[in-house]
């Protein structure tokens, strides 16, 4: 099973406040180094399955392959902890290149000067960035001017539906705006007593992927101002996003009777995850988990189409939520050259990036790729590249305190969906404050 590279709000860890401390100067210090030379780099990556780290070999084999002068030392199964206190300390043992699942950790990496900044080494090589990645995932890798990571894979979110509850609904096509898509999952829930025989959505944002951040992305918000202010109580498109689910909630049970249903559901990743069993006909939810719906080996047919879209934006019928794992440069390393010739290969390669991306079931990085003609996969995997290769698809913004802000916007979310918070203008106002508050006080 190939790894998830989840992301959500909740991956703030302690490396946030080791992030705080990593100032460890500035990438002129360490870029002398002759990549034409016999050397060695250590390169520290999250990856941990036997796959995966099969996956990563045969990628770092194609580098050799390709510079036979450099040798790459691989360490996997790094957390971002252990980053970023080697990224701190340094040494000959400390990692020259990292791969890290944690985008919400970009803004940390990059105003702490963890890791270098990227843009003259693109420059230098004449590639160009943004004629390179998905606009998206060109986002997400940098934060204030500052490009000190890459993309290397990527997910994205669309709609898994269960084909053979459509057909018994009269439901001839997935639902492209959310009107549609809310008329669809009253048909598809068939009540039981005081529950459910089969739930045609869970909305809650304790369901499995259901966060504020997917939902709101099929409208695509604007997080902060030009000033770095939180836009949370001043773009429409989150007041229409929390309204849409708290409808949701509401037309489909009502939270008590939804989270009574949800706590005796199967876990996102096991066998018995809803969708797969059927107890849910409509499911939110990453590239990823075709796969796993498939070897559960689930008693009707899948289909895959992107997220619904506002109705008064249904010309952007196609977009979604964007994220993905990310590379970068150590500002301590003294083979910074030699370093960004991996990055190089491993992110920008078509031919590399192609091979990792069928190896490890995730979004291919470049755009080119993403038109491969030597990519394989599942026809219903399509519907995800095209997702990733969508212009109008988003993502979350980098923050100088990580995902801090989204922490705050879905504990809101919690609040909201479940009556504890009624007035939703009010809520939307505290909670901006609140970013505001933390943004400050981090800097």
């Amino acid at each position: 099973m190939p790894k998830v590279i989840r992301k959500t709000a909740f991956a703030l860890t302690a490396s946030l406040a080791l992030l705080t401390t990593a100032c460890t100067g500035q990438s002129s210090s360490g870029a002398n180094d002759d990549a034409s030379k016999e050397t060695t780099i250590n390169f520290w990556h999250a990856w941990s399955a036997p796959s995966e780290t099969k996956a990563v070999k045969d990628l770092i084999a194609g580098f050799e392959k390709a510079h036979p002068n450099i040798h790459v030392n691989v360490v996997a199964n790094m957390t971002d902890d252990k980053m970023n206190q080697a990224l701190r300390t340094g040494g000959d043992k400390a990692p020259d290149v990292i791969s890290s699942f944690t985008t919400n950790n970009v803004g940390k990496f990059c105003s702490s000067n963890a890791l270098i900044d990227l843009n003259p080494f693109f420059k230098k090589s004449g590639v160009d960035p943004d004629t390179t990645f998905p606009k998206a995932m060109n986002e997400y890798t940098q934060y204030d001017g500052n490009r000190c990571t890459v993309p290397l894979l990527g997910d994205a979110y669309g709609l898994y539906y269960n084909k053979t509850a459509f057909e018994k609904a009269g439901i001839t096509n997935p639902p492209k705006t959310w009107s549609e898509f809310e008329a669809d999952a009253k048909k598809l829930t068939i009540p039981d007593g005081n529950g459910y025989k089969q739930l045609g959505f869970m909305p809650d944002y304790h369901g499995w992927e259901t966060t504020t951040e997917h939902y709101f992305a099929q409208f695509s918000p604007t997080y902060f101002d030009t000033s770095g202010k939180s836009s949370l109580a001043k773009d429409p498109a989150f007041k229409a996003g929390f309204t849409l689910q708290k409808k949701l909630v509401d037309d489909l049970g009502g939270f008590q009777k939804l989270e009574k249903y949800r706590s005796k559901l199967g876990d996102e990743w096991g066998p018995k995850h809803p969708f797969h069993t059927g107890q849910v006909a409509m499911q939110l939810d990453g590239e990823w988990r075709l796969g796993m719906a498939l070897d559960a080996k689930p008693k009707f047919d899948i289909g895959v189409a992107p997220l619904p879209v506002p109705d008064d934006q249904a010309a952007q019928y196609g977009k979604g939520y964007i994220t993905g794992t990310i590379a970068g440069i150590a500002a301590t390393s003294k083979k910074q050259n030699a370093a960004w010739e991996l990055v190089k290969y491993m992110t920008t390669d078509t031919d590399a990036v192609v091979g990792f991306s069928n190896a490890i079931h995730n979004v291919p990085s470049t755009l080119e790729a993403l038109k491969s003609p030597k990519l394989k996969y599942d026809p219903r995997f399509k519907t995800f590249l095209d997702i990733a290769a969508n212009p109008n698809s988003t993502t979350t913004p980098a923050s100088i305190n990580g995902g801090q802000y989204l922490v705050t916007i879905q504990q809101f979310g919690y609040d909201y969906e479940s009556g504890k918070a009624a007035d939703l203008d009010a809520g939307l106002a505290g909670a901006a404050k609140q970013i505001d508050t933390d943004i400050a006080q981090a800097k």
